[in-house]
């Protein structure tokens, strides 16, 4: 199975290391991708309707190349710190170049993964989750999982260990278990 990891935080933290236990939780046989969205050289979606959902955008930039990794995926996992209640404007920026080529990612798996500094019944994360399930929705997406996980100093993820364990068991599963 290929795997993309889009992971939206500009940070080597907590986000990152749930990214990390991830991965290693699938072993070594795995097609796995990790898009470093701060990386990408992608301009803000004009809606220009060029694409029609399905040619690629016409802006010369890091786009296609990117969403064209993601259509390819046989699961996608979103990964983010909270930002001012959201996903990050990185992880947002790809999302919205996703409608160049979103009639192709119908159907997909995805799996969420959220990080934040409040703890997790905080509503920060439940606004995250609806952005994600409106998505799902319109793309018929099969959200495998959608994980909150609350670290407020960098390493505090890498020192829960029943968090980096659920993630490792959780890739092994590929969160076959919809929680």
């Amino acid at each position: 199975m290929k795997t993309v990891i889009v992971n939206g935080s500009p940070r080597k933290g907590n986000t990152l290391t749930a990214i990390n236990a991830y991965v290693e939780g699938t072993g070594k046989d795995n097609d796995i991708e990790i898009i470093h969205a701060d990386r990408l050289n992608i301009s803000g979606c004009k809606g220009c309707g060029v694409c029609h959902c399905t040619n690629g955008c016409i802006a010369e930039d890091d786009t296609n190349a990117t969403v064209d990794k993601i259509v390819a995926a046989d699961m996608i996992i979103f990964a983010t710190p909270v930002y001012w209640w959201g996903m990050t404007a990185q992880l947002k920026l790809v999302i919205d170049k996703c409608y160049c080529k979103g009639a192709l990612l119908r159907a997909k798996k995805i799996g969420v993964l959220v990080v934040g500094g409040a703890p997790t019944d905080n509503i920060e994360y439940s606004l995250i989750k609806q952005q994600f399930k409106c998505i799902a929705e319109y793309l018929n997406w099969d959200i495998r999982f959608y994980k909150t996980y609350y670290a407020t100093e960098k390493d505090d993820l890498a020192k829960n260990s029943a968090a980096i364990e659920e993630l490792k068991k959780l890739s092994a599963t590929r969160g076959l278990s919809h929680s």
